[in-house]
């Protein structure tokens, strides 16, 4: 047998009147704990060939969605190099009318497709999170992973972004937003998910937001390290794969792009990896139900 083409599983569809482009972004140069976050979007490539094309769940097979894998970026050093390529990218989704999935490396990515979809359209964001990533700086870098958050908060607006499962903050972070960003900008810990259930916290999310259109960013280490221990930076009494799914249904009729970040996967036996290929899926078949109208 030959060997199977690296390409995210299913995802064989041309790029022109694709539904769905998936795009890697081998990148971890800001990363503070745990680097190795740039061999993700390969390892869930591979680990995406584990599941059936047939989602029993949706009634929805994978291999009928229009689906395109466009390979990964180049791996670059650094953090204002890799946004402008990011930017561009994401940019020529839209312009084939695609819904972006891309596959982190680690969270500095994401301003860079907020970005892009914010030239076209209005749209708030959902973070799940373990981290605040409010940060100005951290390490002397603005773009750092640490600031994430901050960057993304700065392309829709401090009132349009909420992240989900927050329970890593630092006192600098709590006191500035105390101070400067009352009322305007708001989080949800993990503390308040595990009381309420991941549909509450989502639904407050929104109307805190108060947008039509939405973007989820998941940060893997919103996970506990239980659930995704293949992380950059973990932190236990987290949120669990159940409470994800969830999320992920409740924003798929709102959902303009999806990003996954900061599995590393030299860290545990392939079982983030997995898991990450399988929200992907879900994200997929979720949306395009919702589009559907089914």
């Amino acid at each position: 047998m030959g060997a199977r083409p690296l390409t995210f599983a299913d995802a064989g569809a041309p790029l022109k009147g694709a539904g769905f482009v998936i795009l890697g972004v081998p990148f971890d140069a800001t990363s503070s704990f745990r680097p190795g976050a740039k061999f993700a979007p390969n390892a869930m490539r591979e680990a995406s060939w584990n599941f059936e094309t047939f989602h029993h769940q949706h009634g929805i097979d994978l291999s009928d969605i229009a689906v395109h894998d466009a390979g990964n970026l180049e791996d670059l050093a650094r953090v204002e190099d890799m946004l402008k390529e990011v930017h561009t990218a994401v940019d020529g989704i839209l312009d084939n009318g695609s819904f972006p999935i891309v596959l982190g490396g680690e969270h500095s990515l994401t301003p860079g497709v907020l970005a892009a979809i914010r030239e076209r359209q209005d749209f708030g964001v959902v973070v799940l999170d373990a981290h605040m990533d409010f940060r100005d700086e951290y390490l002397n870098l603005r773009g750092s992973h640490a600031c994430a958050t901050r960057r993304s908060s700065e392309i829709v607006g401090p009132e349009a972004i909420v992240p989900i499962g927050v329970r890593s903050v630092s006192r600098d972070e709590l006191e500035e937003i105390g101070r400067d960003f009352r009322g305007r900008f708001r989080y949800i810990d993990s503390h308040e998910v595990r009381r309420t259930g991941m549909g509450p916290a989502v639904r407050k999310a929104l109307r805190w937001i108060g947008k039509r259109r939405c973007y989820l960013s998941l940060d893997t280490d919103a996970l506990d390290p239980a659930y995704a221990p293949g992380t950059g930076t973990p932190e236990p009494f987290g949120l669990s794969s159940w409470d994800v799914l969830e999320a992920v249904k409740l924003l798929a009729p709102r959902l303009v792009g999806f990003d996954i970040v900061e599995i590393v996967p030299n860290y545990d036996n392939g079982n983030t990896a997995a898991l990450g290929a399988r929200i992907v899926r879900e994200v997929i078949v979720a949306v395009h139900k919702a589009r559907a109208g089914k």
